[in-house]
């Protein structure tokens, strides 16, 4: 038997202020990627029958280069605060659900920095 209060039980699981930034990021990050997901397509589709150089020279150009760099931001922290949702709702372990937190957290700010390398890569060396 507890001798916390109810509200000192509830204290330190969240606020709902911070659920409210989570969705809108979320939101933000899906419209964001209606655009840019619809110019991925475009640019994969223009590509399709490019030999490398041209593709190299083509996501080389800065436009090109911003694009993919936005695309790969919003999409890894689209994901991210997906799976985020998902992981909260179905875990009930909570060292389960805290080391998969961290887990997709490094998976994705990592899928980024690669992105942006590759991207960087493609951008200054032509």
């Amino acid at each position: 038997m507890s001798l916390k209060t109810p509200l000192a039980r509830v204290r330190g699981l969240g606020s709902a202020k911070d659920g409210t930034h989570h969705w809108w990021v979320q939101r933000l990050t899906a419209i964001a990627l209606i655009p840019l997901a619809l110019y991925f397509v475009w640019l994969l589709l223009g590509l399709a029958a490019a030999d490398h150089g041209t593709v190299r020279l083509t996501l080389g150009q800065p436009f090109n280069a911003v694009l993919m760099a936005a695309f790969s931001i919003a999409l890894f922290w689209h994901a991210q605060l997906g799976l985020q949702v998902v992981i909260e709702d179905y875990i009930h372990a909570r060292w389960l659900e805290v080391t998969l937190q961290v887990l997709v957290r490094f998976a994705t700010l990592l899928a980024i920095l690669v992105a942006l390398v590759a991207i960087g890569r493609l951008a200054f060396t032509g």
